[in-house]
C-alpha cells in the first residue's frame, strides 16, 4: 500500500509540471466520452479537473487533476462508482453525483469514464 502511495504521488507531482501542449499530445481525440467530458452542458468535468487536452485557462482548479487515472483506480469499477456518485466515498464532495442524479446516462457514464481511464 504505501508503495502505491509512493507512486500516486509521484505521479501527481511529475504531472504538476506538465505543461498543456505535451497533455494534449497524449488525448485519445477519437473517443466519444472526451466530447463528454468536455461538454458544458453536459459531464463539465472541466469546470474543476483539469486533464491532459486542456488549455491552462480552461481547465478548473478546485479538484483532483485527471491524471494517472489507472494509477488511482487500478479497479475501474471503483472510478465508475466515483463518476456516478461520489459522495458515497465522500459526503462533502462538491462533485455531483452524475448518475444518481441522472445528469448523464449510463451508456454516457461509461463513455467518460472510458476516456478518463486512459489519462
Amino acid at each position: 500500500m504505501r508503495q502505491r502511495i509512493t507512486l500516486l504521488m509521484g505521479a501527481l507531482v511529475l504531472g504538476a509540471g506538465v505543461t498543456g501542449p505535451l497533455w494534449a499530445a497524449e488525448v485519445k481525440q477519437d473517443m466519444p466520452g472526451q466530447a463528454i467530458a468536455f461538454d458544458n452542458k453536459k459531464g463539465n468535468c472541466l469546470a474543476c479537473h483539469a486533464m491532459p487536452g486542456t488549455k491552462g485557462e480552461m481547465a478548473g482548479s478546485i479538484a483532483p487533476p485527471l491524471i494517472a487515472m489507472k494509477l488511482r483506480f487500478p479497479d475501474r469499477a471503483k472510478l465508475r462508482a466515483q463518476v456516478w456518485d461520489a459522495t458515497v466515498a465522500n459526503p462533502k464532495t462538491s462533485m455531483p453525483p452524475m448518475g444518481k442524479h441522472k445528469i448523464l446516462s449510463e451508456e454516457e457514464i461509461d463513455q467518460v469514464v472510458d476516456f478518463i481511464y486512459t489519462l
